[in-house]
């Protein structure tokens, strides 16, 4: 008999060095390194109904890969807010930079009638 051995990946991992606020690089490296894991569970998701064993557990196998694709969905949905609220940051800084006599922002509007 075959048994596919699933490696927990730790929520803390993700969650602590994800906080840190350390660059965009720590972002990109976490989130290519969940898709990796999510690869590589699907290929073993695959992988199960051709290997040996039981039905039953060969459907607590499906079921435990599953539950971990979906936690590492999550987690990388989640990197992928941060990367995009990091962007969005740093765009309005570079707009914020604006230098002159005209500097744009919510206080300084003129209303043009005709």
């Amino acid at each position: 008999m075959t048994t596919i051995q699933v490696s927990t990946p730790s929520a803390s991992t993700a969650s602590s060095s994800g906080s840190n606020g350390s660059g965009g690089n720590d972002l990109s490296s976490q989130i290519s390194r969940i898709t990796t894991q999510i690869t590589k569970l699907t290929q073993q998701l695959k992988d199960i109904s051709s290997g040996s064993g039981s039905a039953e557990q060969k459907q607590k196998q499906q079921e435990l890969i599953t539950t971990q694709i979906k936690m590492l969905q999550a987690q990388l949905a989640q990197l992928q807010r941060q990367q995009a609220e990091q962007a969005q940051q740093k765009q309005e800084q570079k707009q914020g930079k604006v230098e002159g006599v005209n500097k744009p922002s919510d206080e300084h509007q003129i209303d043009i009638y005709i």
